[in-house]
């Protein structure tokens, strides 16, 4: 039997190092909204909300090693797509703040424009702006 969303959205979890400079990084710089905080068995869970989904930031109490942060270079869960509406003011402001870019804007193809960076802990996250 196949899938039946319970929502139109998917959630991530993701481990980070620094759960100061994660917050900096989604609420402050990107704007999601907090939500909550969760005690789990191995840390507390901060709950952001973009859209319908939840990115929900996990500060481990034993951090874990780092694994390769470049896209193509280990299987798994590359990159976090958040899709937008405002990519050219987006991009603008996160330059400023001297955030790094592992792709720099540009229109993917007719109608698609697409930027990268990394969060504190190396992760990509993407924007993707369609028109």
């Amino acid at each position: 039997m196949a899938l039946v969303a319970g929502k139109k959205a998917i959630d991530i979890g993701v481990i980070v190092s620094d759960i100061d400079a994660s917050l900096n990084f989604y609420v402050e710089l990107l704007g999601l909204e907090k939500i909550q905080e969760t005690p789990l068995w191995f840390g507390m869970m901060h709950r952001l909300a973009f859209g319908d989904s939840f990115i929900k930031l996990i500060d481990p109490k034993k951090i874990p090693p780092k694994s390769s942060s470049n896209l193509e270079d280990s299987l798994g869960f590359r990159y976090l797509t958040l899709q937008v509406s405002n990519i050219n003011e987006l991009c603008e402001e996160l330059g400023r703040k001297g955030i790094e870019f592992t792709l720099e804007k540009k229109e993917y193809m007719p109608g698609v424009t697409i930027a990268m960076v990394k969060d504190p802990d190396g992760n990509i996250v993407e924007f993707v702006e369609r028109a």
